[in-house]
């Protein structure tokens, strides 16, 4: 009970893998009516996937070092 800040880090690296992993994935399988649209989608996709894994290694960094 006294590593509230680990598990709570845990937590947060964890939504952190999984969203940028599934945004990573919907990037890939998402196809959008127009062209324009697609590329769109898929670009933000990727920005907020390579975000979450980013974050996700940022919080493991934490919780190895600390």
């Amino acid at each position: 009970m006294s590593n509230w800040t680990d598990a709570i880090l845990f937590g947060f690296g964890l939504v952190a893998f999984v969203l940028g992993v599934t945004s990573i994935i919907m990037g890939f399988i998402a196809q959008p009516a127009g062209q324009e649209t697609a590329m769109k989608s898929r670009v933000e996709y990727g920005f907020f996937g390579v975000s979450g894994v980013v974050l996700f290694i940022l919080f493991w960094y934490a919780l190895t070092v600390g």
